[in-house]
Formats: C-alpha cells, structure tokens, sequence
C-alpha cells in the first residue's frame, strides 16, 4: 500500500504536520509512525521536529530510527522540516552534538551580539514569525509559491554549509541565513509549512506530487556523495 509516513521520534507537534499533509493529498494514506519497518515502507517520507537538538538525535537513536531514516534520504522523496533540517548536517552547536552527516555543514547558534534590527531595537532569540523566504535554487516544490512570501519559523539555531548548490532558500534575520536545503531526494526546510497558511500548503502540496529528482546544479548528484 502506497503511503506517506511522518517520523515519530518523539519531539514535536506531529498532528498539525499530519493533518496539513492530509489536507492537501487526494487519497493517500499519512502514517505518523515510530516504526523503522513503516519509514522503509514508506513511498515518501517526512521527517519533522521541534524542541533541542541533543535531545532529537538521541530519541531517534532510542527508538532505532537512524538507519531508516537515513535510507530514506538516501532513496525516496524527503522532507525536513524544523529540526528535521538540522539534523541532516554533521554538527550543531546547540549541545555540541553530531547530526547524520547527510549534508556538509554546522547548525548555528544566532549570535546575540549580532541581533540588532535596522532602527538599532535588539531582536529577540529564538526568531518566531513571519518572514520572507527568497528561493536561490529551482526546484519543484517552489512550484506556484513566488519567491519572498512568507513563511512562519521559531528557531534559534539555522544551518551554515560550505557547498552553496544546496541552498534552495534564504531568509534575514537580521542578516541573511540558509532556511531551505536541496539535494538529490531531499528537500527541507528551516520553517513551519504546516504553520505557513497558503505558501506553506502549496509547497506540501508539491512535496505530495513530487518524484525525488531535482533540477538545477544537483541535478543528478545523489546524498551519498555529500555523505561522511
């Protein structure tokens, strides 16, 4: 049976991410699950998260989810959202904990001596709101959403990558930061689309019908290779 599993590791609101992607499927089952079996059997996956860093990376090790999570984002369509983005790459600050090492990278901490606004007013952290998202890759689940609309996020930490082909999405807060990651099968993203209203239901909606391939300047390249 052809199905759409949502990872449950235990860290997060998985209901609202569930009932979103069940709003825009047509005849599609949504399964959030905790087991590994389901995530393989899975035709597409996504992968949510809410909550620190150190405790995520070791839920899903608790729960004996690592492997098929990282099949997943090696071989069908995956979505990242939140900490499901950051967990991807291979170290965070939040902890000082090693993610999956599926993106190169380091999850940063937004520097209070840089949260400074344009009229000079201190920003607060964690960031939470709306904020324009400009798209700085092509790819198919930005189909039909314009580039700088709006997105809701609450996070205090943000992912910083060396490779810049990977960068589908940037956001400013006060400075600009990556907040949507593209590779091969993998999309994710720094935002709450199941909080975003009509840009965030569209780009599930995309994620629902999309194949896993990419276009632009990975096209053609596959996780592994950024793999550690």
């Amino acid at each position: 049976m052809s199905y759409i599993a949502v990872v449950d590791y235990g860290m997060g609101n998985l209901r609202s991410v569930s009932k979103a992607i069940e709003h825009v499927v047509q005849g599609v089952p949504v399964l959030v699950t905790s087991d590994p079996q389901a995530v393989r059997g899975a035709q597409r996956v996504v992968f949510p998260g809410q909550g620190a860093m150190p405790d995520c990376m070791r839920e899903l090790d608790q729960r004996g989810l690592r492997p098929a999570v990282l099949e997943a984002a090696r071989s069908k369509p995956f979505l990242g959202i939140c900490i499901g983005l950051q967990m991807l790459f291979e170290f965070s600050e939040e902890g000082a904990v090693a993610g999956l090492g599926l993106l190169p990278g380091r999850v940063l901490r937004f520097p209070t001596e840089h949260m400074v606004g344009p009229a000079g007013e201190k920003l607060k952290v964690p960031h939470m709101g709306w904020n324009e998202v400009e798209h700085t890759l092509a790819h198919p689940l930005w189909e039909g959403i314009a580039s700088g609309s709006r997105f809701y996020f609450v996070h205090s930490y943000y992912p910083s990558t060396p490779d810049a082909a990977l960068v589908a999405g940037t956001s400013r807060y006060p400075y600009v930061f990556t907040c949507a990651c593209a590779c091969a099968n993998i999309f994710a993203v720094q935002f709450h689309p199941e909080k975003s209203q009509a840009a965030g239901l569209r780009l599930l909606r995309n994620f629902v019908a999309w194949d896993g391939r990419c276009t632009g300047a990975d096209a053609g390249r596959g996780v592994e290779t950024l793999s550690l």
